[in-house]
């Protein structure tokens, strides 16, 4: 079991697998191709949640990747965000909108789900909660898409697809501060180390479950700085290679994978990745989806650019080396 910051390797953990796709092709074909594998349960009103950035954000995922897909397999889909708990460019929903134009995310409708109130959805054996307030628009939704790029965090250790919804889908008065604060104190960043990797994790399982099973999770590895997304232009200059393009229907598979390709990775490599993630705890993200039930830690990972070949776990990041990054903004 991961507690903490110990990376649990492949072949020590135990229960059932899932599958995680994997393709090298970081561009607008190798997204649209590896999201078709994944999609066969999207329905109806299509959400697609994903980190739009702070203003000129240079390690967001390209929005002609993410506007090619939804053309052309998301034709009706509506990308979702939520107000910030921080204060800044996206704190207030005005602003927030201002930012999305300034990078770009003018080619879909984009609902701020918080921006005409709240709703609370239920958290199923969850220790610090039993409800989690998102913003109200979510539930108009039949489906979500969870677009991620997976990166490092400056207080969750890394951003994969628990992160994403777990804190971008709470809503930024009452969510965000029921997963960042202890009440009736100063401090608004407060909560750390594991009990913040649970709340996040309690706050995601809250979203997937009112999705379920209409929910799917594609995780793009490149750009990955230690810095989040939220701090824009202001990010640790990257220094992990990319890798590529990892999708999946469970939660815990496809974050884990991510992690495992990391923790895999040459030490000269994966130093300065490895390092934010361990000394912020993230690894309990990880332990805390397994036993809230969210998924599985142990996976086939299909490499769809080589006849669905199957790829060794335990040594993924040896061999996984990414085509050309188109460079598409």
């Amino acid at each position: 079991m991961q507690t903490g910051n110990i990376y649990v390797p492949y072949d020590q953990r135990t229960g059932d697998k899932s599958t995680v796709f994997f393709t090298r092709d970081l561009s607008a074909q190798g997204l649209a191709k590896i999201y078709a594998r994944v999609s066969g349960n999207i329905t109806g009103k299509v959400a697609v949640k994903l980190h739009t950035g702070e203003p000129h954000g240079p390690n967001i995922i390209p929005r002609s990747w993410v506007r090619n897909l939804m053309q052309e397999q998301i034709p009706d889909g509506v990308i979702v965000e939520t107000n910030t708990y921080y204060d800044g460019d996206r704190y207030e929903t005005e602003a927030h909108r201002k930012t999305l134009e300034v990078n770009g995310w003018n080619f879909a409708p984009v609902d701020i789900m918080d921006e005409h109130g709240t709703k609370m959805l239920p958290v199923k054996g969850g220790k610090w909660f039993t409800e989690m307030s998102v913003g109200e628009s979510m539930t108009n939704y039949d489906s979500l898409v969870v677009l991620t790029h997976f990166k490092g965090h400056v207080q969750g250790g890394f951003g994969g697809s628990n992160k994403n919804i777990g804190i971008g889908c709470a809503d930024g008065r009452i969510g965000k501060a029921m997963i960042h604060t202890t009440p009736g104190q100063d401090d608004q960043w407060d909560i750390a180390k594991d009990e913040f990797m649970e709340r996040i994790t309690e706050s995601a399982k809250a979203t997937v479950d009112f999705f379920a099973p209409h929910i799917t999770y594609v995780n793009v590895m490149r750009n990955m700085s230690v810095s989040c997304d939220c701090e824009g232009v202001a990010a640790e200059p990257v220094v992990t290679p990319n890798v590529g393009i990892l999708a999946s229907t469970d939660i815990l598979a496809v974050d884990q994978a991510c992690i495992d390709i990391v923790y895999a990775m040459k030490p000269e490599e994966k130093h300065a990745l490895v390092e934010r993630i361990e000394s912020r705890y993230g690894l309990r993200q990880l332990s805390c989806m397994k036993e809230m039930g969210m998924g599985c830690d142990r996976y086939d990972l299909i490499d769809i650019d080589n006849e669905d070949k199957l790829i060794d776990a335990s040594v993924a990041a040896s061999g996984l080396k990414p085509f050309e990054d188109d460079g598409e903004r």
